[in-house]
């Protein structure tokens, strides 16, 4: 009898993970992650200007300086037990999988709570675009798209109020990002890629901001343009209510109204438990950030804008009478 030969590669196939390379284009506070809370002062209004003053002497004033301060998260991991039966019998290096595995799921969570944190106070923008399947991970339903408008319309805010110029950006999920080049016409989207720059992380440039792409960020349940209590997202998975309600966001900001702290990440491990009759490994890592600006300028989320209820004409043909 013919025994067929099975082979087992001494290497696995690892999971997926986004890029997180938009968590450095603010400001680092990292020096201060292992502190509870950490304070931005913001200085206060500037005086007034007279001209041709004639009442002298001038009234002194006092200028009052506002605190914005926010916490640092602890975020952790579930621990992971390896039995010495799959340290010894399986043909790859599992416990280098799962470390590499659990490092890279906790950063990936890092960058999805420094996302929330930016976006939380940011002020609102719906997108205007034609109707489509909501570009949401977990939402149900259609939604308008993004559009180029919407883009232009996030740019005319930052001008407004007077943020800076230069290093502003726009993080997409990889779905909105689609329905954004597809609303550039032909010279548009030759003009946008050609200014990519690939070492910045960067897909192109659109009126004034570095376009950055990531394969989901975010998911809200309103569509506030200036949310006092903050944005309300997506924090377990929804009912089907729930994701009836449920829009996608895109980012906006400039560098310097951001803030980050992400700490290192550190691994506890119980090597040959007596108990476990094996491994076991788990994972912290300590992380914050917040909009930096007392009055929240330079920060705008796109929101998905609510689908437009489509009419349907309906054509009636004259008939002659005999």
């Amino acid at each position: 009898m013919a025994l067929n030969k099975e082979i087992w590669l001494n290497t696995i196939q690892e999971n997926f993970f986004p890029q997180n390379s938009f968590t450095s284009k603010s400001v680092d506070d990292s020096a201060f992650v292992n502190n509870k809370t950490v304070h931005v002062p913001n200085a206060g209004s500037p005086s007034s200007v007279k001209k041709n003053r004639t009442t002298k002497p001038a009234t002194v004033q006092t200028r009052t300086d506002q605190d914005l301060s926010y916490n640092i998260d602890e975020l952790t991991t579930d621990p992971v037990y390896i039995p010495n039966v799959d340290q010894v019998e399986l043909s790859y290096d599992k416990r280098m999988s799962v470390i590499a595995n659990d490092r890279e799921q906790l950063q990936k969570a890092a960058a999805d709570n420094l996302l929330q944190k930016w976006a939380k106070y940011a002020a609102g923008i719906t997108t205007t675009g034609a109707n489509v399947t909501t570009r949401s991970a977990n939402g149900t339903g259609d939604r308008r798209a993004i559009t180029k408008a919407d883009v232009l319309a996030a740019a005319t805010l930052f001008n407004k109020n007077d943020v800076p110029q230069e290093n502003r950006y726009l993080l997409l999920n990889a779905a909105m990002y689609a329905d954004l080049l597809n609303d550039l016409t032909d010279k548009e989207l030759s003009a946008f890629l050609a200014s990519a720059d690939a070492q910045n992380g960067t897909l192109g440039r659109l009126y004034g901001f570095s376009i950055m792409m990531r394969s989901e960020t975010d998911e809200i349940t309103d569509r506030s343009a200036a949310p006092s209590g903050g944005h309300t997202f997506l924090t377990d998975t929804p009912t089907s209510e729930e994701a009836a309600t449920l829009n996608a966001i895109a980012l906006a900001w400039q560098e310097k109204c951001v803030s980050r702290a992400i700490g290192e990440v550190k691994m506890f491990d119980e090597t040959d438990s007596p108990t476990y009759y094996g491994d076991i490994y788990s994972f912290l890592m300590r992380t914050g950030g917040s909009h930096r600006r007392y009055d929240k300028k330079g920060i705008a989320v796109i929101i998905e804008g609510e689908a437009v209820e489509e009419t349907v004409e309906e054509t009636v043909e004259d008939q002659g009478h005999e």
